[in-house]
C-alpha cells in the first residue's frame, strides 16, 4: 500500500467537492484518474500531496514514501542550464564516483597497514556506486532530455525557456528522481506526437506506481490498468483501462438502473397489497408481515442520470467547388526561422485532413498563412472559411457570455443563440457571466458554439480540443465525422485525429508530406524505410541523405555497438579485480597493481560514455 483515502470529505465554504472518498493506491499501480471539468479532481490531487487536508476522513501514506508531482501549469525554475538542472539529481553520484577516484589515487602509494583501509573503503564505494548504477547518471539525463525534445538546448539557461517547455523540464526531473509514486496531471500537454510516444514507451517500463489524469485515451489506454471516476464528489474504480473504462461504466448504470426500477415495482406492489388487506381481519397479519418487510428494506437512491455531454452540428448552406484551396510555391518562416521552402498546398471538398508535426515546426502558422489573404493562397468559388483559434482570440474577457455570442449572429434571435450555447454546454448561469471568468473548457464550447454560428462549408480548426473534457471531446469528434464539408485541423489527440482524418499532410523538414488513407495509414507507412514514404512527394526533397551521409550514419551506429561491447567488457574486467582486490589480503603489491588498473578503467570508461553520448 502507498496511498489509503479513508472516507475523505472536502469542500469549499461549506459546499462538498469530494464527499466519502475511499480508495488505495499499491505499488508499481498503473491508473488513470477521470472527471468532467470543475468535478474536483485537481483538489483530491491535492489531498493526496498534503497540500489541502481532508474536512473528514484521513488520507493515509506509507511511510518514508517519495512521491513527485508534476501540475498542469507547474513550470520548472532553476538558474542553471537545461543540462546542469538535472545534474543536480545526481550530486550523490558525483561525489561518490570523486570519493573513489580520490580513495584510488591515494591507493597508489600507500603502505601495507593503510593499503588495507582504503581497500575496504574502496570496496565499499563500488558497491554503493554499483547499487545506484553512479556511471550511468549521464546516459540517463541524456536519455530522457533527448526523448523530451531538448537535446539541442542541453546548454540553454531554463530561465529563458517558455512556461509550457519547463513544464516539461519538471517532467524530466521527476522521470530522473523516479518516485515511487508518480502523480502526473496532464503529462500530454505541450507534447507533439513524437515525444508523446517516447513517453508512452518510457513509462511502459517504469518501475513506480502512476496515477494520470488526461484526456488523451490512447495514453490512458497504452498506461493504466484501472481507472478511478470522480462524478459528483463521488468516486468509483473500474478495471482496466479507458475503453474498457467506457463498457464497464455503462454497464453498472444499466446494473443500478435495473434494480432501482426492481425494488419501486416491489414496493409498489406491497403497498398495494397493504392498502387492499391492512383492514380485512382475515389478512391484516399478512398485511402487518409486509408493512414490517417495508420497514427493514434498504432503499436504493434512483441513480443520478449521466450529465448530457454538449452537442454541435455543423451545417452550411452552399457546396463550394471541388478543389476549396490551393497554395502553390510559397515560403514560410516565423521568429527569424525558416519552417517551410517552395511548399504546395492543396485542399479538396468533403477532404477531412489533419496536419501534423513536431512542436515548432509551423502547423499554426501555416494555418494562420492560408487565412492571411496572401495572394499566393486561392481559394475556391463559394468556399465560405470558419476558423477556430486555440487562444481563442476574438473573445473579449469583459463581455458578457450572451452578448459576446450574439453581438457576432444577430441574425439569430436571443432564443436561437441561447440554444445553441446550451447545446454546446453552457448553462443559464455560464451566459450570464463574463468570458474572463469562464473556466478554459467553457470558454473553449463558447468558440466551437460560435464556430458553429458562422455555417461554414470548409472549418479550419487550430487544437479544437484543447481544454475540452473527454465527452465534449467525443461530441465534437462525431459532429465533425457526421460534417459533410471540408475539415484542416491541427490537433495533439491523436484518438480524435484517428476518428476524424481521411488525410494527413505531415511537416517535416521544412517540407509538406502528403499522406491518404487516414491516421493509421499514416502511422503505418511512416514505418516503413523513409525512402518509400519520400516516393508521394511530388516536390524534390529538401531532406534527402546523401551516399556520403548515409555512410557517416553506418559509421555512427557501428561505432555505437563498439564502444557498448568496450563498456561491458571493461564493466566484467572492474568486477573481476574488485574480487581479486577483496582476496589479495596482505600483498599490497598487488593491491597497487589492481588500483592503478581500476583507475585506468574507471578514466577510459568515462571516455567512452562521453563519445557514447555524443552519439546517440
Amino acid at each position: 500500500m502507498l496511498v489509503c483515502f479513508e472516507h475523505v470529505t472536502f469542500g469549499y465554504q461549506g459546499v462538498p467537492v469530494v464527499r466519502d472518498v475511499s480508495f488505495t493506491l499499491h505499488e508499481k499501480e498503473r491508473v488513470g484518474f477521470l472527471g468532467g471539468n470543475g468535478e474536483g479532481k485537481t483538489t483530491l490531487l491535492k489531498l493526496l500531496t498534503g497540500e489541502l487536508v481532508p474536512d473528514e476522513g484521513s488520507v493515509v501514506k506509507k511511510s518514508g514514501i517519495s512521491l513527485g508531482y508534476l501540475e498542469q501549469s507547474g513550470g520548472f525554475t532553476s538558474d542553471s542550464t537545461v543540462y546542469g538542472a538535472m545534474e543536480e539529481l545526481f550530486e550523490e553520484d558525483r561525489q561518490l564516483i570523486a570519493r573513489l577516484r580520490e580513495t584510488e589515487a591515494e591507493m597508489a602509494g600507500a603502505d601495507e597497514e593503510k593499503m588495507r583501509v582504503l581497500a575496504a573503503r574502496a570496496e565499499s564505494l563500488n558497491k554503493r556506486i554499483a547499487a545506484r548504477d553512479s556511471y550511468h547518471y549521464d546516459v540517463r539525463i541524456r536519455t530522457v532530455l533527448g526523448g523530451m525534445g531538448f537535446e539541442g538546448v542541453c546548454t540553454q539557461k531554463v530561465a529563458t525557456m517558455s512556461g509550457g517547455e519547463r513544464t516539461k523540464l519538471k517532467l524530466c526531473r521527476l522521470l530522473l528522481e523516479e518516485p515511487e509514486l508518480l502523480v502526473l496531471d496532464e503529462p500530454t500537454n505541450h507534447l507533439d506526437t513524437t515525444t508523446l510516444f517516447w513517453l508512452e514507451d518510457y513509462l511502459s517500463s517504469y518501475k513506480g506506481a502512476l496515477l494520470i489524469v488526461s484526456h488523451d485515451r490512447y495514453f490512458l489506454d497504452r498506461l493504466t490498468t484501472r481507472t478511478l471516476e470522480l462524478e459528483n464528489g463521488t468516486l468509483t474504480s473500474y478495471k482496466g483501462g479507458y475503453s474498457k473504462y467506457r463498457v464497464l461504466r455503462e454497464e453498472k448504470r444499466k446494473e443500478e438502473e435495473r434494480a432501482y426500477e426492481k425494488q419501486c415495482e416491489e414496493i409498489e406492489k406491497l403497498r398495494t397489497y397493504v392498502e387492499k388487506n391492512i383492514v380485512r381481519a382475515t389478512t391484516a397479519s399478512s398485511a402487518q408481515s409486509r408493512v414490517k418487510q417495508l420497514g427493514r428494506m434498504e432503499l436504493l437512491e434512483k441513480p443520478t442520470p449521466p450529465k448530457r455531454p454538449p452537442r454541435f452540428l455543423f451545417s452550411f448552406d452552399e457546396q463550394p467547388y471541388e478543389c476549396v484551396l490551393r497554395a502553390e510555391h510559397f515560403d514560410l518562416s516565423a521568429d527569424g526561422k525558416q519552417l517551410l521552402t517552395d511548399a504546395s498546398f492543396t485542399l479538396m471538398r468533403g477532404q477531412k485532413c489533419a496536419l501534423l508535426g513536431d512542436n515548432g515546426t509551423g502547423k499554426s502558422t501555416l494555418l494562420k498563412f492560408l487565412l492571411s489573404g496572401d495572394g499566393r493562397v486561392r481559394f475556391g468559388r463559394y468556399v465560405r472559411v470558419a476558423y477556430y483559434d486555440q487562444e481563442n482570440a476574438r473573445l473579449c474577457p469583459d463581455d458578457r457570455v450572451l452578448d459576446a455570442f450574439w453581438g457576432e449572429y444577430r441574425a439569430l434571435s436571443q432564443t436561437e443563440a441561447r440554444s445553441l450555447l446550451a447545446q454546446a454546454g453552457l448553462c443559464a448561469e455560464d451566459v450570464g457571466k463574463r468570458v474572463g471568468e469562464l473556466s478554459g473548457g467553457l470558454k473553449a464550447k463558447l468558440a466551437l458554439a460560435m464556430l458553429e454560428a458562422q455555417r461554414g462549408n470548409v472549418l479550419i480548426l487550430d487544437e479544437p480540443t484543447n481544454h475540452l473534457d473527454l465527452p465534449a471531446r467525443e461530441a465534437l469528434e462525431s459532429a465533425l465525422k457526421a460534417f459533410t464539408g471540408t475539415v484542416l485541423f491541427v490537433s495533439h489527440d491523436r484518438r480524435f485525429t484517428e476518428s476524424v482524418c481521411d488525410r494527413v499532410v505531415l511537416i517535416e523538414d521544412g517540407r509538406l508530406l502528403p499522406f491518404d488513407g487516414g491516421y493509421q495509414a499514416f502511422l503505418s507507412r511512416r514505418r516503413q524505410p523513409v525512402k518509400k514514404a519520400e516516393e508521394k512527394v511530388k516536390t524534390e526533397s529538401a531532406g534527402y541523405r546523401s551516399k556520403e551521409e548515409r555512410a557517416r550514419e553506418a559509421q555512427r551506429r557501428n561505432r555505437a555497438r563498439a564502444i557498448e561491447t568496450e563498456l561491458a567488457a571493461l564493466e566484467e574486467e572492474d568486477a573481476r579485480l574488485r574480487e581479486e582486490l577483496a582476496a589479495c589480503g596482505r600483498d599490497y603489491l598487488r593491491a597497487q597493481a589492481i588500483t592503478a588498473r581500476q583507475s585506468e578503467i574507471a578514466e577510459q570508461t568515462e571516455k567512452l560514455y562521453e563519445e557514447y553520448g555524443e552519439l546517440i
